[in-house]
């Protein structure tokens, strides 16, 4: 497994909210603009449209409340334990600046 860093995992976490509100947005416009020219098999990929919204919308909301609780939990591991965290820092930076130098 590939290790990531915290904002690496941030960006990409945010990255996908971003576009998951993107479809939902997007998605929406399209229910509305539609609605009045749907026939029968329209008016069945409407609700299976509407559904797929509904299931991104509770996606977002997971995600969301995940990071914020991480996010908590980073901060609260931080305050209880300031020395070591940033011993921890200062060990990963050694590490990268001697994998760098290396190059």
């Amino acid at each position: 497994m590939e290790n990531r860093s915290t904002d690496e995992i941030e960006e990409s976490t945010e990255r996908l909210l971003q576009d998951l509100r993107a479809v939902v947005h997007d998605g929406e416009e399209l229910l509305k603009a539609g609605a009045q020219e749907l026939g029968e098999r329209g008016a069945a990929a409407r609700e299976r449209l509407a559904a797929a919204l509904e299931s991104a919308k509770e996606t977002r909301r997971r995600l969301e409340e995940r990071a914020v609780a991480g996010a908590q939990a980073t901060d609260r591991m931080i305050r209880e334990y300031p020395y070591h965290s940033i011993g921890i820092a200062f060990g990963i930076g050694l590490v990268i600046g001697v994998f760098v130098n290396r190059r």
